[in-house]
This record gives structure tokens, sequence and C-alpha cells, in this order.
């Protein structure tokens, strides 16, 4: 079986307040870099096959943190041929077209975030770059399938992708309608890991983040936060 390791980008500025999409030049803040840090040590006795990331700023940054504890390559396989950290355009940002850079708190208020919260597979975000949710999940999936078939059967590799991204590659893999992926959570940095079989994939770990328990417990709501119960696009700051 291949084991994929899902891996979010840790913490900018902005995370969780500010739509930030395709927007360039956005890396980590010093609690991002610290995040990535801290998941690139967890993951240093994991022998990684190949390090596959969005070609997003912030997504670069937490993939090379963890390659940086990987030591030497541990394969000869091709990617490892291009650098420690191969780029792959499919695991990008969803294109949120005209909401890309706008406040989570003026978006809320917008009528697609309703449709965004219970029929996203019907969304396609405005503007001539925006992008249909489903579209974003198709290409997410397939490069996941894709980079299985390359990289083999006993591989254990990592993409490092986004919020939304991240969540739709799970849904498909829980045999989950798109519809229903606002019920699954995706926090900066954290580890989701997918194993894939011949017959089907198993979901071993879903937003690991590797705290205490304490920070199982919701985190308190600040003014201005999406109504209760809405999932917020693009994953949000979780409860760092």
């Amino acid at each position: 079986m291949t084991t994929v390791l899902l891996v979010r980008h840790g913490l900018t500025a902005v995370t969780g307040s500010v739509l930030l999409g395709w927007t360039p030049g956005v890396g980590l803040d010093d609690r991002g870099r610290q995040q990535a840090q801290a998941l690139a040590q967890r993951l240093a006795s994991v022998p990684l096959t190949a390090i596959v990331s969005s070609p997003l700023q912030r997504c670069q940054e937490t993939a090379l943190a963890i390659a940086e504890h990987q030591g030497e390559p541990k394969s000869e396989s091709e990617p490892w041929d291009d650098g420690p950290v191969v780029i792959d355009d499919r695991l990008g940002e969803c294109r949120y077209g005209d909401w890309t850079g706008q406040e989570m708190k003026t978006l809320a208020k917008d009528p697609l975030w309703r449709t965004v919260q219970e029929q996203p597979s019907a969304v396609v975000f405005p503007g001539p770059d925006g992008e249909a949710l489903r579209d974003t999940q198709y290409r997410a999936v397939a490069a996941v399938r894709d980079w299985n078939t390359r990289l083999g059967p006993d591989a254990v590799w990592l993409a490092c992708s986004h919020g939304d991204v991240i969540k739709s590659i799970v849904a498909d893999a829980m045999g989950m309608h798109l519809d229903l992926f606002q019920r699954i959570s995706v926090d900066p940095c954290s580890l989701t890991v997918i194993q894939y079989t011949e017959r089907r994939p198993f979901v071993i770990r879903v937003n690991d983040r590797g705290g205490i328990v304490a920070d199982l417990l919701p985190a308190p709501r600040a003014s201005g936060d999406a109504a209760d119960g809405d999932a917020v696009v693009g994953g949000g700051a979780g409860t760092t």
C-alpha cells in the first residue's frame, strides 16, 4: 500500500482572518515557522520517499522545513532529482476568484457563503479566475493518485497543501460526497494520513496536531467570527 502524509501549511499573519487563496509572497509567521519545525521533528524518523508541495510560499516553507530534517534521500526515486521538495500545481489552493484577499467577516455576509457551507459541490467562486470546489477536489485527488502510481506501493510520501484541498482529498478517501466535506477539520500544520490499497483507501489519521489533551477543547470565539456551525473557508487558524 502507498501511504500519503497530508500536511497543511503553518500559520501566516492573516490565516483565518483573510482568505489568501493564490495571493503570492505570503510566508509563514513566527508561529507558523515554529509549527513547521515541531512537525518536522516529529516526522524526522519517517523515511519519506518524496515531499511534494503546493507552489504557494506558505506551503513551500513548511515542506522545506520538513525536508531539512529528513537528511539524505531515503530512496533513489525520480522526484528527489529535482531537489528535496517537488512542486505540483494541482496541490495549490482553491482559486477563490473575487473572494481572494477579502476578510472572512465580510465573506460571511455574502449569499454565496451559505452555499459554501451547505452545498459546496455547487459552488463556483466569482470572477474570471474563480474555480469550482468540485474541480479543486478533482485535480487534488488526481495529483495524489498520480503520485501514488509514480512512487509505487511501498512509498511513504508527503504532500503539503491547503485546508480545503486536504479536506476534499479526505472526503474522497472516505467515500463522502463533497457536500459533506465541511464536517472535516484540517488545522494549520496538522497531519492527515491515508493509506491507498488496490481495494480502497484507509484514512488512518485526520487533523493530528500532536498537542496535549487540552488542545481538544474549542477555542474561544472572537468577535466577527463566522456563525456557530459554519466552517471557515480555507480552513481557518485552528485553535492555536
